[in-house]
This record gives C-alpha cells, structure tokens and sequence, in this order.
C-alpha cells in the first residue's frame, strides 16, 4: 500500500506501516504526559507499540491460517485505527472462513491468558481495579493495561458485525444453511444496525473515536454486501464474454504518442503489442503517461511494454479472473482460447462487465455470444 513501509517479516509475511501510524503514537504519548510529563510521554508511546505488537500478531494469526487454506497473503498492514491482514481472495468454504476469522481473536485471548499469568505471579492483579491515567508510569500498570487491552480486542473483534471477525463468523454460520450470498446480506444487514447502534451511544456518551469506528463498521458491512454481489455476477460470466473484440493492437515498431493518440481518440486504454499475429507485450494507459511525462513519445513500444503478461482461459469466470489480477498485482491479462490468442481483460473492463452483467439475461448455451469462447460454461 502507498505511504507504508516495512518494519518486520514474520513468517514470510510482510509486517508495514502506515505512515500515519505515527498519530496514534502521538496521542498515546499525549494521553500519559499530562499526568506525569516526559516520562509520562515516553511511557504512553511505549504501551501504544506495545498494544499494535498485538494487534500485529492478531492478524499473523488470520495469516497463517489463510495460508493454511491456500490463500495468499500480500501483507500485515498497522493503521491508526487497527490492523489489516490483506488477503487475497476469500475462502471458498464457510468452515475455512470460520476458522480464519476465530484465529485472530483467539491469538487475543491467549495473550490476555499469558498476561494474566504473568500478573498473578508478580502479584499485580490487585492493582487492575485502580487502572487508568492516574496510574504512575510501571511494569505494573503496563502488564495490567496490555492485559485489559487484549480483552477488549477479543471482545470487540467478536461483534456479530461485518467486517470485524465476529461478522465473518456469523457469515460463515448462516452460509452453511442459506448459501454465500443470502448470508452475506444478512450478516451486513446486522452489522448496519449494530453500527447504527454503537454511533448513537458513543454520540451520547462523548466517545468520537467509537463513533469513527462505527461508521467504517457501516460502510465496511456495505463494502462486504457489494463485493458479494460482484463475485455472484461475475461468477457465472466467462472471460470469453467480456474482452474487446474491436481492440486496436500495436507493432513493436509503433511510438507512444501513436498509442497516446488512440487513448485520446477511442475508449481503448490498454493495447496488446502484436508480432505475426502473437501478442508478445502490452502497453497500458499508465505506461504510456509515464513514457510522455519522461518527454520518450518518440520511443518505440517495444522499449516500454510489459512483456510477462498473464494468461488467462476464456472459459474461466470473471470472479477467477478478477482474484488472479489481484494477486498477480496485474492491471490486464490475456484471454485465450486454447492455444489462440482472443484480447485483454483490464480492471476497467471488468468494472464495465459487473455494471451491465447485472442488467443481462445470461446467455443460452451455444447462443451468439458464446461463440468467441466455445468452452465456456454458461448458467
């Protein structure tokens, strides 16, 4: 992700930053020195790294299990708000969806039992019911608040509200009686409310960070309810259905500004680069701004294109379509036909698909739109 940055590997998976992680350290640094100064800001910037070390290790625990299933897992990214494990794709059986989402919590819960065992052998525990900003800066008050804190994330994380863990459980048990689909609505329908819910108390209650929590809570629930959507449209749409058979190709020996040209020109902003009817790179809209804004409009496409371009069947579905372009970080792939080269899909041109899909009967099997891809299976 743009304006982050790598701190640790753990497990092969990437562990970054936001570059605005650095607020909540600042406020965490501010909370602890009214009270008791320099020591004081030192003292609340340490228990902030501290509680986003568990935060961290809450999300490697949803990593290792994704990946136990066979996803893949780009990163660990910290935020100000929390922390994302970015995955790529999502389970295909709701028990695998179950058993990722409890893995985070779960790591939660061991770390408040570990803490809660270390507090006791040092004779802390008493001391939790006077906790707060009051409490001096100590390995006390520091082993007591991470204890309380990690409660608190296992807690809150198990709210039956998509997208937080508890959501996806609840997902993950409707979808084993109704289907993916019907679960997800319901479940982000629940989330809605109770972040509905949640926004009211904490306007009641002063609480603005928990307002700001439960208005991503609301959008995320919408977010999970449209990418359910899209994954029912495109699921059942081949690629074969969606590439552009009127596409404009390029030679080697083409400059950008003629490629610029047919961008200002067309809808076309991704272009195959053809040698003897074989496609051996592509040049996209990106890289062709790039090129112009370097003053190299004279350079021949050749020097410029991608040459590694993903392949792709056109019987496969626009949803595997969609989730190899993500984990392949790709803007465009391939279609073919067996060995027979039929045009590019971008992420453009699958955006265009799911807006109009929606509104198109699928068609009949052997019917006219099926004929560019004759494997492709139709539903």
């Amino acid at each position: 992700m743009k304006w982050s940055f790598k701190v640790a590997r753990i497990a092969g998976i990437d562990v970054n930053v936001h570059a605005t992680f650095g607020l909540i350290v600042a406020v965490g640094a501010l909370e602890w020195s009214g009270r008791h100064g320099a020591q004081g800001a030192l003292f609340g910037a340490a228990l902030m790294l501290a509680l986003f070390a568990c935060v961290a290790l809450h999300e490697l625990g949803h990593s290792l299990v994704a990946r136990r299933f066979g996803l893949t897992v780009r990163e660990i990214l910290l935020l100000p708000i929390g922390g994302v494990a970015m995955l790529v794709g999502r389970p295909e059986r709701p028990l695998h969806e179950l058993l990722i989402a409890l893995a985070g919590p779960a790591v939660n819960v061991a770390l408040a039992a570990a803490l809660l065992l270390v507090n006791g052998v040092l004779g802390f525990l008493p001391g939790l019911t006077e906790l707060g900003a009051a409490s001096g800066p100590s390995l006390q008050t520091a082993l007591l608040w991470l204890l309380g804190a990690n409660m608190a994330l296992a807690v809150f994380n198990m709210i039956p509200a998509l997208p937080l863990d508890g959501g996806r459980v609840l997902r993950a048990g409707l979808s084993m009686a109704v289907g993916p689909a019907r679960a997800t609505s319901a479940a982000a329908a629940i989330g809605q409310v109770i972040a509905v819910a949640l926004f009211a108390f904490a306007l009641i209650s002063g609480h603005l960070v928990l307002a700001f929590i439960s208005l991503l809570v609301f959008l995320g629930a919408s977010q999970e309810r449209a990418t359910e959507r899209a994954r029912t449209i495109l699921g059942d749409v081949p690629a074969g259905r969606a590439y552009n058979r009127r596409a404009i190709a390029l030679s080697p020996c083409d400059r950008v500004n003629d490629a610029a040209e047919h961008i200002l020109t067309t809808y076309q902003t991704d272009f195959a680069v053809m040698l003897e009817g074989e496609p051996i790179g592509v040049l996209t809209r990106a890289d062709v701004i790039r090129a112009l804004a370097e003053g190299a409009g004279s350079a021949y496409v050749a020097g410029l294109m991608r040459r590694e371009v993903v392949r792709v069947g056109a019987d496969r579905s626009l949803d595997e379509v969609a989730r190899l372009m993500s984990e392949k970080s790709t803007p465009v792939v391939a279609v073919y036909d067996g060995e027979r080269y039929l045009g590019l899909i971008s992420h453009e041109d699958m955006a265009e698909a799911l807006t109009l899909l929606q509104f198109l009967p699928a068609p009949r099997q052997g019917g006219a739109a099926s004929q560019a891809a004759p494997r492709a299976q139709w539903t």
